[in-house]
């Protein structure tokens, strides 16, 4: 309790510290220390970005910090949002007169993208780094440097290095000659915190019945409890400044679908967009520097964009199209993250289970290929080395269909399903058939899919069962191979002694007859043939395990074949081969003995203590791997 209590007094007290009041020539000092004050909206949104880092992948794509904790497997479309939009538009160029539509298929990532920028705008005005300051008591929030007259701005900039394009609001010009007898020095400025719930430069619009909703939730709207005091809807005391649009300047606009908005709510973007002013009441042209965020779905575009009479605000829109994530991995994070933020994270979901979901997601995502089948096609945009593969691009294959992605299952329907299984188990614990088999009954439920939709997607169901088949067996073949690791061990030894004798054109010889061999081929082969390694390949191999026992072996270290990733796969499954029968033995028997059960025990306990499962889940695995070793 105390705990709590001081922490909101440190909340309070950093609140306060963020406060700031003083007059234009004050503000003039802190913009001559640090012109970065005085920035528009799209350079702030992009110093935002920036600060918080950018990576680059194995793949060679960009992440930038800002977006990866909340969306996975988009870093293209985000990389092109930055560099293509808010890049361009916070140097000034001519993308910053146009609006900026997120266009793509439902549960995407649209409106997380945009949650995402007002948030960070909010969190980033708190810093001395994306500090804003604006002229006190103007309803919308208008730069201080709006003050400054025209004729006297090229000197200013000149002096200042800050550019200054924006006009006073109908409201500051008022009170500047009203109120301050046109001396700007004595104007009042503060620092402001930008907020979406005290309606302070983040403003949202979203579309309703039209014949009811008024173009003044955008523009504002006349104070007729006024008028008789102030004799004309012209005077800016008349007038509340309380529109959208009013109340996003230095900040962020969101239009959510923004096509479904009646024409005349569109219309003011025009000079907006292109001219930075809009249209309010009987005033002229106010200035309004705001980030201009909408988004739709791909109907909706594609409807807009076939309307000839739409045409002048076409040529005012950027398009970036946000397709579905194409990542297996990322589908899973999206789905560990959503399952995270529920009630229900304290039911255990088994060891790839979500994989098994996430390759179920991508395959019907993903467009037919002229060069590799659909599961290459998946394996490849996950990262993974693919035999056979390496000669091909996967930019190429992304190429190959530049609408990949805006079709598919989406993210929500997964998690409903996923939702179902969790609410359903009665072993507090789900795994990959359990969410498999929710998918597939949840098809008949889904909405919008066709009777061939619906075929197909059964096909790609039981593709990841299959996927899963191999993944379980794998599993359970690595927690048994541990159990028999003195036998690895000895196998490596032995496939190793082989391998040296092979390459140097020596023998081998018996350690207990004595009698010099040629090296075995046919073990060597049965090792290398579990990683396909082909005939024409073996000699390289062979060379290149021989290339690096040599050295570890010039370094006095003893070479490990758990180090060589594919050496360690291959005598992994060779083992297991040899081990199957036992396996299966111990795996369905329903009466074990006393060894047998000694051994499953060992299993059990490593894939809980290694591989994530519960005991309960490891014994349900058991039984199913056993049960297609059976088959």
């Amino acid at each position: 309790m105390d705990h709590f209590l001081r922490r909101l007094e440190e909340y309070r007290n950093r609140e306060k510290s963020l406060e700031w009041e003083g007059t234009f020539i004050d503000y003039l000092d802190i913009v001559k220390k640090n012109p970065r004050v005085a920035q528009t909206a799209h350079s702030r949104v992009y110093d935002m970005i920036i600060k918080d880092g950018v990576s680059t992948d194995s793949q060679g794509n960009k992440k930038y910090h800002f977006f990866t904790k909340e969306l996975f497997g988009l870093d293209q479309a985000i990389t092109r949002l930055v560099e293509e939009y808010f890049h361009s538009a916070a140097r000034r160029l001519d993308v910053r007169k146009r609006v900026l539509l997120l266009m793509g298929p439902v549960s995407g990532g649209k409106s997380t993208i945009v949650t995402l920028l007002k948030k960070g705008l909010e969190k980033y005005s708190m810093t001395d780094e994306g500090a804003v300051y604006a002229i006190k008591g103007c309803p919308m929030h208008e730069q201080p440097l709006n003050l400054i007259p025209e004729e006297l701005r090229p000197e200013f900039e000149q002096e200042f290095g800050v550019k200054i394009e924006g006009k006073l609001c109908p409201s500051c010009r008022f009170r500047l000659k009203e109120e301050f007898n046109g001396r700007i020095e004595d104007v009042p400025v503060k620092r402001i915190i930008l907020s979406e719930d005290e309606r302070v430069g983040i403003g949202t619009f979203s579309p309703s019945d039209p014949k009811s909703q008024d173009i003044a939730d955008l523009t504002g709207s006349i104070d007729f409890s006024t008028i008789t005091e102030y004799g004309s809807e012209s005077d800016p005391r008349a007038y509340r400044f309380d529109g959208e649009l009013n109340k996003a300047n230095r900040g962020l606009m969101e239009f959510q679908e923004m096509l479904k908005c009646d024409e005349k709510f569109l219309w003011n973007l025009l000079s907006l967009t292109q001219e930075g002013n809009f249209k309010a009441g009987r005033f002229a042209l106010i200035s309004a520097d705001e980030v201009i965020v909408a988004h739709t779905n791909e109907a909706e575009y594609k409807a807009f964009i076939a309307n000839k009479k739409n045409e002048a605000l076409q040529s005012r829109i950027i398009v970036m199209p946000i397709p579905y994530n194409l990542s297996v991995t990322e589908e899973e994070r999206i789905y560990k993250k959503l399952i995270g933020q529920s009630d229900l994270a304290h039911i255990h979901i088994a060891p790839h289970s979500l994989r098994a979901a996430a390759i179920f997601s991508i395959l019907t995502r993903l467009k037919e290929s002229k060069k590799v089948d659909l599961l290459t096609k998946m394996r490849l945009y996950d990262g993974e080395v693919v035999e056979g593969s390496k000669d091909i691009d996967v930019d190429e294959l992304r190429n190959e269909h530049l609408d990949e992605g805006m079709s598919g299952i989406d993210p929500r329907y997964v998690i409903n399903r996923i939702s179902s299984a969790l609410i359903k188990t009665e072993t507090n614990f789900i795994n990959a058939l359990d969410i498999l088999r929710s998918l597939k009954d949840g098809l008949d439920q889904h909405p919008s899919i066709t009777p061939e939709q619906r075929e197909k997607y059964l096909h790609f169901i039981s593709i990841a069962r299959k996927e899963y088949d191999e993944i379980a067996k794998k599993e359970v073949q690595k927690a048994f191979v541990y159990s028999y690791e003195e036998s690895a061990e000895t196998l490596m030894e032995n496939y190793l002694d082989n391998v040296e004798a092979y390459c140097n054109w020596n023998k081998i010889r018996d350690p207990i007859t004595g009698e010099e061999l040629e090296p075995d081929e046919k073990l060597m082969r049965s090792i290398e043939e579990q990683i396909g390694i082909s005939e024409n390949a073996k000699k390289a191999f062979r060379e290149e395990i021989l290339i690096r026992i040599s050295a570890y072996a010039r370094k006095g270290k003893k070479f490990d074949y758990k180090q060589h990733p594919r050496l360690r796969e291959a005598i992994q499954k060779k083992l297991f081969a040899d081990l199957k029968d036992v396996v299966k033995i111990t795996t369905s028997t329903k009466n074990p003995d006393e060894n047998q059960l000694k051994k499953i025990n060992e299993v059990i306990n490593r894939l809980v203590t290694e591989y994530g499962y519960t005991p309960a889940s490891a014994n349900e695995l058991l039984r199913y791997v056993g049960s297609l070793l059976n088959r």
